[in-house]
């Protein structure tokens, strides 16, 4: 199996910014820098072999040594457009976010000269997207206001630490392979096929309801997805919380929250207004001018506390007392992540942030464009810890660098931390495996999929899933990740939440054995037990590659 790599049109978006003036004139070269030779590629010679194939001397020294089909390739990446509404991305990369993802591409491709190339790259490509003739790369080179240069030094440095990531996240994966296998073996055998198959749904018969929400503290309101049971467990129910990811939305997760609840739990799922899918609508619409509102990193965590709040209000009432309140799951993907750690009790470490944000290779960690945007809060002491929440499961968290090895130590509740070996959003390598040795509590879970990717591919637009299909990358069954979650989902909440130790067993690595077996993507769990280990592998990594 290949690691997942970004098509070329994600690259050409990642430039994109607002709109700027018509250019006095076009470039007429690329410079490219090779030491102290410069060569020049005249734009012109794409033209021609673009439109009718034509190689004149110019661009016969950059071919040289390719193949017919390699130039074929090539001239296909040329006129291969797009589909960008310049307007949207205008807006958004008027953000914080968009200026520093222009700025990084600027240090690689300058206005000759040497200066940052980001406002050249704004305007070539908005007004690219404006041709009738829609994006291209051939379009795009022909809308630069002035001449660039590309240092072939730093584009191999970019291309070396791009290799040595993917290297890392191969090796690490193959890595908490060996350390599940490990402790597996040690495990007591059991007869998992003898066992309640938690893929399958509960017994239990489950109502979803809308609720809207405000806390007149904050001023704040949201609506809330509600799954109950039909019929009530004997004795209290418990209850688990669940957080969204940044641009997404409470129903995006009914599948996974429906399963819980079939299982007898009283499950609550809130709108995260500031970062939610509206957020970035209202962002694409002209209404907003950020990714997310910085004040989230805030807001999300009371949201779960005031609505553990108004059940407790609800509670003797509405439910006759049955919730159990006093220990509470949270569950979250990816900010929604943050969110739990930082109810679980970790804490903001600015000092390890700030470095980590000053580090030169921060935009191989896509998660810390959002990470970052925590150093503008004021710098106090963030304490969200909520003693009700008992136990938080975290699946792609976006954690390490706004936490930090002190942040994270602070959590002494059971943790499982959830990851996926083709993450591009928060990296397994940079986010999971290195974050999880920083948790001291005894128990502590660490899960990764082979092959899943931050969200289900599944859901996504046409066009997306057409153009993953079209580049014949593997990826597991939306079917294969659910059974693999789902069945973590319950059984952690009922050892951690629900005190029932019958499914203790199903947090062993043996487990997840059992259930990748015969399947082409495999799910590793490791355990306290293999922490130390993977922390030893982690510095070892470091010190071999620099990295």
């Amino acid at each position: 199996m290949r690691a997942l790599r970004v098509p070329a049109a994600s690259l050409i978006f990642g430039i994109i910014s607002v709109l700027t003036s018509v250019p006095l004139e076009a470039a007429e070269v690329i410079l490219i820098n090779y030491g102290p030779v410069q060569l020049q590629l005249k734009t012109s010679s794409l033209e021609a072999f673009a439109l009718n194939g034509t190689i004149d001397a110019n661009l016969r020294t950059y071919l040289k040594g390719t193949t017919p089909s390699q130039q074929a390739e090539f001239r296909r990446a040329l006129v291969e457009k797009a589909n960008i509404n310049p307007l949207q991305i205008s807006r958004f990369f008027n953000t914080e976010t968009g200026e520093e993802i222009l700025t990084f591409f600027g240090e690689y491709i300058k206005i000759q000269g040497g200066i940052n190339g980001k406002l050249a790259l704004r305007g070539a490509i908005i007004q690219a997207s404006l041709d009738p003739q829609g994006l291209t790369l051939l379009n795009f080179l022909q809308k630069l206001p002035t001449n660039v240069e590309i240092n072939v030094n730093d584009v191999l440095k970019l291309s070396r630490m791009i290799n040595l990531v993917v290297q890392a996240t191969e090796s690490f994966s193959q890595n908490l392979a060996q350390l599940s296998a490990e402790e597996a073996a040690k495990n007591p055998l059991v007869n998992y096929a003898s066992m309640t198959d938690l893929r399958q749904a509960g017994t239990y018969d489950v109502i979803k309801e809308r609720w809207t929400l405000t806390d007149p503290k904050r001023q704040r309101t949201f609506y809330m997805d509600v799954y109950k049971p039909r019929r009530w467990r004997s004795g209290q129910t418990p209850v688990m919380i669940f957080s969204h990811g940044l641009a997404s939305r409470p129903e995006d997760f009914e599948k996974q929250l429906s399963h819980l609840a079939s299982y007898g739990y009283f499950v609550a799922a809130p709108q995260h207004p500031g970062s939610d899918f509206n957020q970035v609508k209202n962002l694409l619409d002209g209404y907003s001018n950020q990714v997310f509102n910085r004040n989230e990193f805030i807001d999300r965590p009371l949201d779960i506390s005031f609505i553990i709040d108004e059940l407790e209000r609800r509670n003797p009432s509405e439910f006759n007392g049955r919730l159990n309140l006093k220990s509470v799951g949270v569950m979250g993907h990816s900010f929604g992540g943050y969110t739990a750690l930082a109810l679980a009790g970790a804490t903001i470490d600015f000092d390890y942030l700030e470095d980590a944000c000053n580090d030169d290779n921060q935009y191989f960690n896509l998660s810390l464009l959002l990470q970052c945007r925590a150093l503008k809060l004021p710098r106090q002491e963030y304490n969200f810890r909520d003693p009700r929440v008992q136990a938080v499961l975290a699946a792609n968290p976006v954690n390490s660098s706004l936490f930090g090895p002190k942040g994270l130590a602070k959590i002494q509740i059971p943790v499982w931390i959830g990851a996926g070996s083709y993450d591009p959003a928060t990296p397994f390598v940079f986010e999971q495996a290195r974050s999880f040795p920083w948790l001291t509590t005894e128990n502590k879970y660490l899960g990764m999929m082979q092959g899943q990717a931050h969200v289900d591919f599944s859901a996504l637009d046409a066009g997306l899933t057409t153009l993953i299909d079209s580049s014949n990358i593997l990826l597991p069954s939306p079917n294969l990740i659910s059974a693999y979650g789902d069945s973590t989902m319950v059984a952690f909440f009922e050892v951690y939440i629900a005190n029932n130790e019958d499914y203790r067993p199903f947090l062993r690595a043996s487990y997840s054995a059992y259930l990748s077996q015969d399947q082409p993507f495999k799910f590793y769990v490791i355990t306290e037990a293999s922490s130390e280990e993977l922390k030893t592998e982690l510095k070892k990594y470091r010190s071999e590659h620099g990295y």
